[in-house]
C-alpha cells in the first residue's frame, strides 16, 4: 500500500515550466481552499473522543473488482483526505481534486506542503498517522527518478526489492509503538474481514473505533434502611407477610445485620412461623450476642416451641436480669413437664401425667405441634392408665411418630407396649424385635421381650393343661403366670378368668368368685368374668348376688347371648331356695338315691319322734317336717315337680301372660272359656296334670312342646 501511495504521488520534474505555473496555479487554489476547510474545521465544536488513527491509503483495487457492499461515508469527510485513483484507470473515473494523481503534478515541494496543511487541520493525534506522513515525503525523491504513468510491479526489481523492505522496516518500527498519552483511547487500524481493497472514506470509517455512547448516571443504589421503615408499618398495621417482604429486601442489602434480622424474626414470631422466627433470631444473637431485646424475643420462640429450660438458660444471659414476669411462662411450662415425669417414675398412674401435661401444652404456640419428648411422655401416661381406649390412644402416638421417622426406636418399643397390654402378644413380640434391630442396647425391650415370651409360653401350657380336664394342673400354671408381669392388667385379668372357670369346675365357688372379682378390678369391662362370677354365686346358692352380676351384663350389653335366659334361671331358683328345702331337712344331696333318702328318713324320725321329746314343742314341728320331705322325695313325680319348682309356677307366666298364644287366642281355642288359675295350679300339683307329661323343661323331660321361653 505505502508503494502505491508513493507512484500514485510522484511529482513530474520533466515537465516544461509552462506546465510548472499552471501547477502553481492550482496549488494556490488548494492552498486557498485548505485555509477555508480549517476555518471551518476550527469553527466546529471539538470530538469529546478524538481517535488517532494511523491513515493508510490501500493500493488500487483491480479493474474488474467490484465496489465493498459495506462501504459507507465517513461520519467525518472533512478529517480525511480523498482517495488517489490509480493511474490509466478508465472504469473507475474520479472527479479531480488537489491531491488527486494527474499526468501534470506539482513539485516535491507542493506535495510535500499540501501534505503538512491536510495533517494540521487533521484531529487524529496518532502516531502512526505521523510516520505513514513521513514515509510519503521519504518516498517521493525515489519516485522522481520513474515515469509516474509505470505500475509498482513495473519497477526493476532491485528498486522493487528495495522500497518493500523499507516498507517492512517502517511496519516493523510502527508496530512496536506505544500510546503516548496514558488518556488516548486510540486503537490499532481494522483490517476489512473481506481483504478486499476500499476507498479512502470507507478505509477511514473501518480503521476508526466506534464512538462510545454518551456518559449515564447509574441510578441510586437501594436504600436498606428504607426497606426496614417500609416494614415496620406493615408490621405495626397487622400485615406481617408484607413486613417480612420489606425486610428481606433490606437483608439482601445488609445480611449481617442484627437489626433487620431481628425485626424479620419479631414478623415471624407474629405471624405464628416459629422454625424461621428461631433461625433469624439465632444469626441476630450471633451477631448481637448481649442485646437484651434479641435475647427476649428468642427466650419467648424457644418458650413457643416448648423448650422451657433453653429459653430459661437464654434468659440467664440477659443484662439487667429479667424480670419474674418474663420468666414466668417458661418456668410454668418447665414444672408441669417435671411433674408428669416424676409421677410416671414413681409409679402413681397415668391421669395424672395427663393433666400435667395438658397443662405444659397451653404455653405452646398456635399450631406447634408437641415435642418428640412430650409425645413419648402422653403415650407413657396412656399405658398406666391400663384401659382399653388408652392402649388405643397409645397407638396412635406411636404411629405418628413412626410416621415421622420409620426408623424411630422409641416409637417403636411404644407400638410393641401398646399390642403387650392389649394382650396382642404376637404382635408386641414383633415390634420389639423391630426395635432392638435399630438399638440392640436398649434394656427395656430386651427386658420386655423375655418377659412377653415367657408369659407367653406358660399361658399356653395352661392352656393345654384345661383341654385336657387336668384342672388342678391348669390352675398352677396359670398361677405361675400371674407372678410373670403382676402390672399387666389385660393379660392377668383373663388369666384370672381362666383359673375362676378351673375352680367352678372342681366345684370350688370360693376361690372362683375371688378371682372372678379380681379379675373385674382389672378390667371392669371384662363381662367374662361378670357372668363367671354369677354362675359361681348361683353354683353356691347366692342367687340373689348371681342375679345381681347377670343384670348388670343385660346393662351394660343388652344384646349378649343367653344373659335374658340366665336371669330368668336366677330368679327362678331364688324362689325356690325361699321355700322349704326338702334335701337340707333330710340333710342329703340333691341326688341322693332312694336308699339314701330311707336311711336320713329312718335316723331323723328316731330322733325327732313325739314319744321321746314329749317336752319339746319343736319336736313335733321337725317331725312333720321330715315326713314331708321324706314324702316328696321318695316319690318320682313329686320329687321331679319339687326339683323342678313346679308348685312355684306362675300359670300367667307359664302361658305368656296370656295363655297360650299359639293359634288358640289364649284359650281361645277352647272356646274362651276362661280358667281359675287355682284349678290350673291344683291339676298341676295335686294330680300330677302336665307333670306326668315331663313336667317343667328344667327336669330335661319335655314338658310342654318345646318346653319353657326359659
Amino acid at each position: 500500500m505505502v508503494l502505491n501511495h508513493i507512484f500514485s504521488k510522484s511529482p513530474d520534474k520533466h515537465k516544461t515550466k509552462t506546465k510548472e505555473k499552471e501547477k502553481d496555479k492550482e496549488k494556490d487554489k488548494d492552498r486557498e481552499k485548505d485555509r477555508e476547510r480549517s476555518e471551518r474545521v476550527k469553527a466546529k465544536p471539538k470530538d469529546p473522543h478524538p481517535l488517532s488513527q494511523r491513515i493508510v491509503i490501500p493500493p488500487p483495487p483491480p479493474k474488474d473488482s467490484p465496489k465493498p457492499p459495506d462501504a459507507r461515508p465517513h461520519p467525518h469527510p472533512q478529517f480525511h483526505p480523498q482517495p488517489h485513483p490509480p493511474p490509466s484507470s478508465p472504469e473507475s473515473p474520479r472527479k479531480p481534486s488537489s491531491t488527486a494523481s494527474s499526468p501534470r503534478k506539482s513539485p516535491t515541494k507542493s506535495v510535500r506542503s499540501s501534505h503538512r496543511d491536510y495533517f494540521q487541520h487533521s484531529r487524529s493525534s496518532s502516531t502512526t498517522s505521523k510516520r505513514s506522513f513521513t514515509i510519503s515525503r521519504r518516498y517521493s525523491s525515489a519516485r522522481d527518478i520513474r515515469d509516474p504513468d509505470s505500475h509498482p510491479l513495473n519497477l526493476p526489481p532491485d528498486e522493487l526489492r528495495r522500497l518493500t523492505a523499507m516498507a517492512a522496516r517502517e511496519d516493523a518500527r510502527s508496530s512496536m509503538d506505544v500510546e503516548e498519552s496514558p488518556s488516548s483511547s486510540t486503537t490499532a487500524p481494522v483490517t476489512s474481514p473481506s481483504g478486499e481493497t476500499t476507498n479512502g472514506a470507507n478505509s477511514a470509517q473501518e480503521d476508526r473505533s466506534p464512538t462510545p455512547p454518551p456518559h449515564r448516571s447509574s441510578p441510586p443504589a437501594p436504600d436498606a434502611e428504607s426497606f426496614k421503615l417500609a416494614g415496620n408499618k406493615f408490621y405495626k398495621a397487622g400485615d406481617y407477610d408484607r413486613a417480612v417482604q420489606e425486610y428481606n429486601k433490606a437483608i439482601e442489602i445488609n445480611p449481617n445485620s442484627s437489626a433487620y434480622l431481628s425485626n424479620r424474626a419479631a414478623a415471624y414470631l407474629s405471624a405464628a412461623r416459629y422454625l424461621e422466627a428461631l433461625e433469624d433470631c439465632q444469626r441476630a444473637h450471633e451477631l448481637d450476642p448481649t442485646n437484651p431485646k434479641i435475647l427476649h424475643r428468642l427466650a419467648r420462640i424457644l418458650t413457643y416451641l416448648g423448650r422451657p429450660a433453653e429459653a430459661l438458660d437464654v434468659l440467664s444471659k440477659v443484662q439487667p436480669p429479667a424480670s419474674a414476669t418474663d420468666r414466668a411462662p417458661a418456668e410454668k411450662m418447665l414444672r408441669f413437664i417435671s411433674q408428669a415425669e416424676e409421677t410416671l417414675r414413681n409409679e402413681k398412674g397415668g391421669s395424672m401425667a395427663m393433666f400435667c401435661l395438658d397443662q405444659a401444652r397451653q404455653g405452646l404456640g398456635s399450631r406447634v405441634k408437641q415435642p418428640r419428648k412430650w409425645a413419648l411422655l402422653t403415650g407413657e401416661a396412656h399405658l398406666k392408665m391400663g384401659n382399653d381406649n388408652a392402649f388405643g390412644k397409645a397407638q396412635d402416638i406411636a404411629i405418628g411418630l413412626l410416621r415421622e421417622n420409620n426408623q424411630d426406636p422409641d416409637a417403636l418399643l411404644l407400638r410393641a407396649r401398646a399390642f403387650y397390654g392389649q394382650g396382642d402378644n404376637d404382635q408386641a413380640v414383633k415390634y420389639l424385635r423391630m426395635c432392638l434391630s435399630l438399638d440392640p442396647d436398649s434394656k427395656q425391650a430386651v427386658k420386655l421381650l423375655r418377659m412377653v415370651q415367657k408369659l407367653t409360653r406358660t399361658k399356653e401350657e395352661g392352656n393345654s393343661a384345661f383341654k385336657a380336664r387336668d384342672y388342678q394342673k391348669a390352675i398352677d400354671l396359670w398361677t405361675k403366670t400371674l407372678e410373670i408381669d403382676p402390672d399387666n392388667k389385660d393379660v392377668n385379668s383373663k388369666v384370672l378368668g381362666n383359673r375362676a372357670q378351673a375352680y367352678i369346675n372342681l366345684k370350688d365357688y370360693d376361690s372362683a368368685i375371688k378371682d372372678s372379682t379380681e379379675a373385674l378390678r382389672l378390667d371392669p369391662s371384662y363381662l367374662k368374668a361378670q357372668k363367671l362370677r354369677a354362675k359361681a354365686h348361683g353354683a353356691a346358692g347366692n342367687w340373689e348376688e348371681a342375679i345381681k352380676d347377670y343384670k348388670a351384663v343385660a346393662e351394660v350389653n343388652p344384646g349378649e347371648k343367653g344373659i335374658q335366659e340366665d336371669i330368668r334361671t336366677a330368679e327362678f331358683e331364688l324362689k325356690k331356695s325361699q321355700r322349704k328345702d326338702y334335701y337340707k331337712i333330710l340333710g342329703i344331696s340333691k341326688d341322693a338315691s332312694d336308699t339314701e333318702i330311707k336311711k336320713a328318713y329312718r335316723k331323723l324320725a328316731i330322733q325327732y319322734h313325739p314319744d321321746k321329746n314329749r317336752n319339746s314343742e319343736d319336736s313335733d314341728a321337725k317331725f312333720k317336717e321330715i315326713g314331708e320331705a321324706y314324702e316328696t322325695l321318695i316319690d318320682p313325680q313329686k320329687r321331679a315337680s319339687y326339683d323342678n319348682g313346679d308348685d312355684l309356677m306362675d300359670p300367667a307366666d307359664m302361658f305368656g301372660h296370656g295363655g297360650f298364644s299359639s293359634n288358640m287366642g289364649g284359650m281361645g281355642g277352647m272356646g274362651g272359656a276362661s280358667i281359675d288359675p287355682n284349678i290350673l295350679f291344683n291339676m298341676m300339683n295335686g294330680g300330677g296334670g302336665f307333670a306326668s307329661a315331663g313336667g317343667h323343661p328344667f327336669a330335661s323331660r319335655g314338658g310342654f312342646g318345646g318346653g319353657f321361653p326359659f
